[in-house]
């Protein structure tokens, strides 16, 4: 089959086209004809920092986490999936687990899900990795009906996402964002945007909390601005975090009570830990998708298989607008 590979890691790595074996279908796999796959941020680490992150597959590496296509084969022991299934999951690209960035894979059937019947291949790629991280996020910050939420950085991957889920669970959302056209994509998708940049912390809890804080605080942005999202909590509030490598002072968040939950999502990927789980949420987020609750925005440009450096590099530039996707 033809796969992009990764000879070297590094600033100047490069995807390289290559024909490699086909893989064969395992006990409890699948073998999936890929139609697309998207770019997620810690594509783009492994790709530039290689084994300076443990999660790094050997090289040469087939890269790429998300994938949705048909399923042509199927393994010993799979139950609920056969040859023609529409799936979609998050299953390589990292450790010792080959990636989407080729025609084929072969995914465990604990870490993919029927397709959304609703959106199209490219849709369904484009949502894996952060529906799982933003699903997993609210549901352990225990989101509830008529909560105050606000999602840092709302406009990106997971932020777009943990958005829509919030408000399909029947809360009042709130979302930061920095640019008119991040602004006016978190108002389409339903939750009032705040302008971080010419709004502060204090400003914003007093003009939509009236002071008292958001009951949950969703921080795809992390790092310095996870201050930010303790400033903003209430009194004994969720704040759910995607991005906690960095040292912090947790002096707000002791005197106001806070419950920080911090989301990895790759775990079962990486240590094969409660799978299962991940195709559970996939399943459900294939029936809010196909309920209207869910729909992910995708990047206006279009990458080939062939044309995954430029994929690459279209998510490092900070130019895209919605999640980047490769394939038709």
């Amino acid at each position: 089959m033809k796969a992009m590979i990764v000879n070297a890691y590094g600033d100047d790595a490069v995807f390289e086209a290559a024909e490699v074996a086909t893989p064969d279908v395992a006990a409890g796999h699948v073998r999936v004809k890929i139609a697309a796959s998207s770019v997620n941020t810690v594509d783009t680490m492994i790709r530039k920092m290689g084994k300076d992150l443990p999660l790094s597959p050997d090289t040469p590496a087939i890269l790429g986490m998300d994938f949705a296509g048909t399923v042509e084969a199927v393994g010993e022991g799979v139950d609920g999936y056969a040859v023609g299934d529409e799936v979609y999951g998050c299953a390589g690209g990292l450790a010792n687990l080959p990636g989407t960035l080729a025609e084929l894979i072969v995914a465990d059937q604990n870490l993919i899900a029927h397709k959304p019947k609703t959106l199209s291949m490219r849709e369904a790629a484009a949502l894996p990795l952060v529906a799982i991280t933003a699903y997993e996020g609210l549901k352990r910050a225990g989101i509830q009906e008529g909560q105050r939420v606000l999602v840092h950085g709302g406009s990106g991957g997971v932020g777009h996402v943990a958005l829509q889920l919030a408000k399909h669970w029947g809360a009042d959302v709130y979302s930061t964002g920095g640019g008119e056209k991040q602004l006016a994509l978190i108002e389409q998708l339903g939750a009032t945007p705040i302008n971080y940049k010419t709004e502060g912390v204090e400003e914003y809890v007093t003009k939509h909390t009236d002071g008292a804080g958001f009951d949950l605080v969703f921080d795809s942005v992390g790092g310095a601005n996870m201050a930010n999202s303790f400033d903003a909590a209430a009194l004994n509030g969720q704040i759910a975090s995607t991005v906690s490598l960095c040292e912090l002072d947790l002096s707000t968040a002791h005197f106001k009570g806070l419950s920080l939950h911090v989301v990895f999502m790759l775990i079962p990927m990486l240590h094969n830990h409660k799978r299962e789980d991940h195709a559970k949420i996939l399943r459900d987020v294939a029936a809010i998708a196909d309920s209207g609750g869910l729909k992910p925005v995708l990047d206006e440009t279009q990458h080939s298989l062939e044309e995954a450096g430029n994929a690459h590099a279209r998510l490092e530039s900070g130019q895209a607008m919605g999640k980047v996707v490769i394939g038709s």
